[in-house]
């Protein structure tokens, strides 16, 4: 059986023997790139090992291993919590490949945070020995170009470089092309190969010097992290856009088989030939990315800057059609003020530039979204896909308002899954991952990836909103609260958030706080939007059941966003049978 480990044994090689495991744990190629997670695991073997085991707590650690400060609450910030699931996910990774053949298991057991150590129980099935299995010459994991300078003032160049490489590859028939991260900077090729099952590897970096810009891009085989080609480019920053097409053209030559060539340039996105016009693109889609009140007005902004310098660049109209509509969606602006904005800018872009699935995937958005057209959606949605396979977006817009809204669920975590697959480095798209394992109802998944996403971004809001309601669904209200209380935090403008605070307040009992918060976006309402259905969940918790109704009778009528996930939302559990319920969903003209 599993013991704890314990200084002072008097079996001395007890002791010994565990600080040997840990250090073949620390020195694999399994914990090598992740250097939090080593310290973690360094620090609670060595406190139980020095005696001190029963001192570790979420506070302890939280302050001498991640450097939180004393004030620290972790009630509010499960930062702890979500890097212990992380730990013994790559434990179970390690003793899975690396470690299959060591004589002793070292584990974090769950509910807590002392490790223990057993032999290996040789009777159980052997785990697959470690090995690099790649799926085909046909697979190219590109990752991000790295902004080497002092004060990352090439941001938005580097990551239009990348842009610019995968638009070109994705032109090669039958290639699989996957946006890949990596968690350091420092990183095993031959890792990243495995991770995402790719037999060859973009990676590159810039810099600059006065007025000059140096691009340096190397391609390197997965199998033996040997470096095959490598090409340097130079170029003003007047320049960026031709240097940029021209790394991504050698890049696709130096890969072009010897027979053949590529298919043709469907879904290729046509980049404005004005600089400023495409830089004010670039820093739009980044700032909506954000999902933040104001990423969102920022992300407006630069995308109606972009149209005026160049009222023909379909992307800029696109990008301008998904901020009106996200601005809806988050309650930055009120629907009825945004959707014919939206639908026009959609429109547009697909007039500019029938071959772009940025603007079919826009305007299938707004089918879906605003007009409810189910099936108009997807015919768009799919056109887009076909166009580009590899636009994230896409991808992911059909799972979450057109595949969610019609119950397909499964279908619409196979759409998430290729959408991280493409883009494993967005914080949305991880969370809706999580969503739709939600929706599911396989709440335990849903945790795993929320836990996730926080650890790719643990300012990131959405996930503690998320993560407030998987935990309410898994019966812990005081996670819950805690979970919401995070997000109010990080986001404290946001009707969204206080909204599922009230209602966690509501169901725990603590209804005073509850009917506070309440009369807090009561308030708000007049001044911003604060959308029907945050106020329909809070009555319905408070067993305010016919106000309930009426309010989300009232958000049918906004079209409000949150409607679209009306039939698969564990939350409204609880009035499924009502008539009245029955009549707003008819109102959907769900399938």
């Amino acid at each position: 059986m599993p013991v704890k480990l314990v200084a002072g044994s008097r079996r001395e090689s007890s002791s010994q023997a565990a600080r040997q495991q840990l250090d073949r744990i620390l020195g694999s190629r399994t914990f090598q790139p992740v250097e939090r997670l080593k310290r973690f695991l360094t620090f609670v073997v060595t406190e139980t090992l020095d005696g001190r085991g029963d001192q570790l707590k979420e506070y302890v650690i939280a302050v001498q291993v991640f450097g939180k400060e004393e004030s620290f609450d972790p009630r509010t910030d499960p930062l702890v919590r979500v890097q212990a699931r992380r730990l013994r996910a790559r434990l179970e990774r390690y003793y899975r490949d690396e470690g299959s053949h060591d004589e002793l298991m070292l584990e974090l057991p769950k509910g807590g945070y002392t490790p223990t150590i057993r032999p290996r129980d040789r009777d159980r099935a052997q785990p697959r020995a470690v090995g690099v299995t790649i799926a085909s010459q046909n697979s190219i994991a590109v990752l991000p170009i790295s902004d080497d300078t002092q004060d990352a003032r090439l941001g938005p160049f580097c990551r239009g470089t990348r842009d610019e490489i995968i638009h070109a590859l994705s032109k090669m028939g039958g290639l699989r092309v996957v946006a890949a991260t990596v968690e350091t900077p420092q990183h095993d090729p031959r890792d990243i190969a495995q991770r995402f099952d790719a037999a060859t590897i973009i990676t590159g970096s810039a810099r600059a010097s006065d007025e000059r810009i140096r691009l340096v891009v190397h391609v390197v085989d997965g199998v033996s992290g040997r470096y095959v080609w490598s090409e340097a480019r130079e170029a003003s920053p007047a320049d960026t856009l031709a240097v940029q097409e021209a790394i991504a053209g050698a890049i696709l030559a130096r890969l072009q088989p010897d027979e053949g060539s590529p298919t043709g340039t469907r879904g290729f996105r046509r980049a404005s030939e004005n600089l400023a016009a495409h830089n004010l693109y670039l820093q739009g889609r980044y700032h909506l990315n954000q999902r933040t009140e104001e990423g969102l007005q920022k992300a407006l902004d630069f995308f109606e800057k972009a149209v005026l310098e160049d009222p023909r660049f379909a992307q800029a109209h696109s990008g301008l059609a998904d901020a009106y509509g996200l601005c809806a969606h988050y309650a930055v602006r009120r629907p009825v003020d945004v959707w014919t904005k939206a639908a026009s800018s959609a429109a547009t872009a697909v007039m500019l530039d029938g071959n772009s699935s940025e603007a079919h995937t826009s305007l299938a958005h707004v089918r879906s979204t605003q007009d409810w057209d189910w099936f108009g959606a997807e015919r768009e949605f799919l056109r887009a896909i076909a166009l580009d396979p590899n636009y994230s977006t896409a991808h992911h817009w059909y799972a979450m308002s057109c595949l969610v809204p019609m119950e397909r669920l499964d279908e619409a975590r196979e759409q998430m899954q290729q959408a991280q697959a493409l883009d494993p480095v967005s914080s949305i798209i991880a969370r809706d991952l999580a969503m739709t394992q939600y929706y599911r109802r396989d709440f335990d998944a849903a945790l795993d990836q929320c836990d996730h996403t926080i650890e790719l971004n643990p300012h990131f809001s959405p996930a503690y909103w998320l993560l407030g309601f998987i935990q309410e669904q898994r019966g812990d209200l005081d996670e819950s609260i805690a979970a919401f209380q995070r997000a109010v935090h990080l986001s404290p403008l946001s009707p969204r958030m206080q909204s599922a605070l009230a209602r966690a307040l509501a169901l725990s009992g603590k209804r005073q706080q509850a009917l506070k918060l309440l009369k807090t976006l009561e308030e708000m309402a007049p001044r911003r939007y604060v959308s029907p259905f945050e106020l329909a969940v809070i009555h319905l918790a408070l067993g305010h059941r016919e106000l309930g109704l009426q309010w989300l009778s009232k958000a049918a009528d906004d079209r409000a966003f949150e409607m679209t996930s009306l039939t698969v939302d564990p939350r409204l559990e609880s009035i499924r049978e009502s008539p009245e319920y029955h009549a707003v969903v008819r109102r959907l003209g769900l399938p």
